[in-house]
């Protein structure tokens, strides 16, 4: 099968598409034939060796970290999924390689495609939802009636992280260039900031939460806009001791990322807020309460362009340089 590898670590965009072997699959695990991938921030990460702390590869590595296609084969211990399931996924951190012809994939990863979505759409939910999800549900345990902040919302993670935050009863505030304001507020934002023409660290205060998809520069401001204990979470701006010990990662790592951090944790402090950072993790059953709630209320991610998987590197470079409004999803 072909597949995009990477040697060696490097700030260049540049892939290999080798001939590797169809990988084999465990008891509990199932063989995916790629129908299409999506390109994220992420694989660039990947690439460049910048997550290698939390993530650490062999290489050669195939790259790709979401997708969605058919079941080929099933492991003799799989009992969720069989031979013809359109499915899709974040892959397990330990097992990326979705920009492949084929997938050897956990079940506890899996989920059923919404019903309402094509191959193409359903690839360019999994991270940019499970991340939403986890944000909200498990990181910022966010209630009703508060109030949520996200700035440079108008990409692929706003068009999860708005209807799903508006689901959970919250009002939703985010900012961006004003082509993205019509499609923010259609998805459910209460507020619409234009990042060009108003600065919201003079427009907002008393917020209750802030996901940051900008990363440290960004921090000071985001922090000025809580109320006292309220919680940031971060994408981008890096990992702290808090993570590297909800990540259960060795002492020497924890000590690390605790001085990595440190910085971070302390402006927070300062405002009397909880920083926290997030790195999104695989799970099934999460991607299922997902689906159930796509197909409800019939959502649609957004999609910047899709490429085939021959011109994958044109898709890596229009990711790199962040000017996608949506998605970038490559075809099988």
């Amino acid at each position: 099968m072909r597949a995009a590898q990477i040697k060696k670590y490097s700030k260049k965009i540049q892939v290999e598409v080798n001939n590797i072997e169809i990988p084999q699959i465990q008891s509990h695990e199932v063989l995916v034939k790629v129908k299409a991938a999506g390109v994220n921030p992420l694989d660039i990460l990947n690439m460049n060796g910048s997550v290698r702390m939390i993530a650490d590869y062999k290489l050669p590595l195939t790259l790709g970290n979401e997708l969605s296609g058919v079941i080929e084969a099933v492991g003799d211990d799989v009992l969720k999924f069989k031979v013809g399931d359109k499915v899709y996924t974040r892959l397990p951190l330990n097992k990326i390689g979705a920009f492949a012809e084929y997938a050897a994939v956990h079940e506890d990863a899996l989920s059923m495609m919404p019903e309402n979505l094509s191959f193409i759409e359903a690839a360019a939910v999994p991270l940019t939802a499970l991340t939403a999800y986890q944000a909200l549900h498990d990181v910022l345990r966010a209630e009703p009636n508060k109030k949520l902040f996200i700035p440079g919302g108008t990409g692929g993670f706003g068009a999860m992280a708005i209807p799903i935050a508006k689901s959970m009863g919250l009002t939703v505030i985010t900012s961006g260039s004003e082509r993205g304001r019509a499609r923010s507020l259609s998805i459910g934002a209460d507020q619409f900031i234009n990042y060009k023409t108003e600065r919201y660290a003079d427009i907002l205060s008393d917020i209750d939460y802030v996901i940051d998809t900008l990363g440290a520069d960004e921090m000071k401001a985001e922090l000025s806009i809580l109320k006292p204990q309220g919680k940031l979470v971060s994408l981008k701006a890096g990992p702290n001791y808090r993570f590297a010990v909800d990540s259960q990662f060795p002492l020497w790592k924890r000590a690390l990322f605790g001085l990595v951090g440190a910085r971070l944790d302390s402006l927070a402090r300062k405002n009397q807020n909880v920083y926290r950072f997030l790195f999104v993790h695989s799970s099934g059953v999460q991607l299922q309460e997902i689906t159930a709630f796509i197909e409800k209320e019939d959502i649609k991610p957004s999609i910047d362009s899709t490429y085939t998987f021959d011109d994958i590197e044109k898709a890596l470079i229009k990711v790199s340089t962040g000017h996608s409004q949506g998605k970038v999803i490559v075809t099988f």
